[in-house]
């Protein structure tokens, strides 16, 4: 029957056609003739594959950017976790729920609450420790898992779902790198007498202040506002707080050493630098309630310069095996240089700057923090610190507080070493 088959060629317009005649004619010469039936075929083949490596390709990459995100949240809780170990603001015992916080906060943007309630049930965090007491080296390893749902564009080749797990380890180890001599500069000027925007709630019926509008008069006025000198008193506090940790961190040397003065006008009394911070914290509780007298940094900023960079404090440092230490000023004020006047003295600005730049000269870090200032206190302390970033604006008493803290923070992290 093949012999049978005959192909004829001829030309039909630019194209060859090849004409079959025989049985199969009417099969075979239309199959081998019909374009648009090739291509369909040609499609059918092809686009399922096309269509599972599109799909493939999603999964593969929404998948990934799960995993990095779990990895990058589990990260973060057992630093955290270890860090706060070492820092003593939370007991083995509590590491667990205190990882889970962390990690389920970090993805609680991108899980559905399905997916954060797996991930609560699979976080575990493991803690081992070295050292005894204060000595303690901590470390963390969290693991979770939650399932990520697969594109239904892919259903058809895959399940719908896929656990993404993983695990971080961090390693926190309070190692003292060297000793500190931290001096706090504050404003004891009228001004800080006058009340605050928050409310004293330990006195619920009313209290005497000393607002600006009867400055300096004494009303009795409801409700009670805490002044900004009492305001200072708990920022201080705060700061005093973050040095102790430093202490406690390594029990067998003595590694704080802090001063304070105050101002007006003039300078007022002085607690010279010490070990510890009980005798800084006693000056500050004796700050009048009701100070007095205008402004003028000068003579403070100059006395504590001269205290942190006495050749007596390296002595004292080093008595104590402290070869190396670093030096510290903080500088607070509510006004601007007024001497004892009301008005702005731009020449006591110049005197201010010039101790401030001697200062970092020296290698004393600067802080500054400008609480409730006008204008003219604010551009002195930017300039004062050098750093912007050792600059705060403080507009009341839980920005003040905050300040305070975070400056303690930054001195704790220059003197105690973090490994991960």
């Amino acid at each position: 029957m093949l012999s049978n088959l005959k192909y004829v060629s001829c030309f039909n317009g630019k194209h060859a056609v090849m004409y079959c005649e025989g049985i199969f004619r009417s099969t075979v010469c239309r199959l081998l003739s019909e374009r648009r039936g090739n291509f369909a075929v040609m499609a059918a083949v092809i686009l399922p594959i096309m269509l599972t490596t599109v799909a493939v390709s999603l999964d593969i990459s929404k998948l990934l950017s799960d995993k990095g995100r779990l990895s990058a949240a589990l990260d973060s809780a057992s630093l955290a976790t270890a860090a706060a170990l070492t820092n003593g603001d939370i007991t083995v015992p509590q590491a667990q729920n205190f990882a889970l916080r962390i990690a389920s906060g970090q993805m609680a943007a991108s899980l559905s609450e399905a997916q954060i309630r797996e991930l609560k049930s699979t976080i575990v965090a493991d803690v081992t420790s070295e050292g005894v007491g204060a000595k303690k080296d901590y470390t963390v390893k969290v693991s979770g898992q939650f399932t990520a749902q697969l594109l239904a564009f892919s259903a058809f080749h895959t399940p719908g779902a896929r656990k993404v797990s993983g695990s971080s380890t961090s390693t926190s180890q309070a190692q003292t790198a060297t000793a500190i001599s931290l001096f706090l500069v504050v404003d004891e000027s009228g001004s800080m007498a006058w009340p605050t925007s928050t409310v004293d709630t330990s006195q619920p019926d009313g209290c005497y202040q000393y607002p600006e509008k009867y400055w300096d008069s004494a009303r009795y006025m409801s409700p009670c506002y805490i002044s900004k000198i009492a305001s200072l008193k708990t920022a201080a506090a705060a700061l005093f707080d973050q040095m102790d940790k430093i202490e406690a961190a390594d029990a067998t040397n003595a590694l704080v050493r802090t001063g304070f003065n105050s101002f007006n006008h003039q300078l007022q009394k002085t607690s010279p630098l010490s070990w510890g911070t009980k005798a800084s914290r006693k000056y500050v509780s004796r700050l009048p309630r009701k100070p007095m007298g205008g402004t003028d940094m000068t003579d403070a900023m100059d006395q504590a310069n001269k205290l942190v960079n006495d050749p007596s404090e390296a002595k004292t440092q080093a008595a104590s095996g402290n070869s190396t230490f670093k030096k510290f000023i903080v500088l607070m004020t509510d006004g601007q240089n007024t001497g004892d006047g009301a008005d702005w003295k731009p020449p006591l600005d110049a005197e201010t700057l010039a101790i401030c730049t001697a200062a970092r000269a020296s290698d004393v870090t600067i802080f500054t923090v400008a609480y409730m200032a006008p204008p003219n206190g604010e551009a002195l302390l930017k300039s004062c610190a050098g750093d912007i970033s050792n600059y705060y604006k403080a507009t009341d008493m839980n920005s003040l507080v905050k300040a305070f803290s975070d400056i303690g923070g930054k001195v704790a992290n220059q003197t105690t070493r973090m490994t991960n």
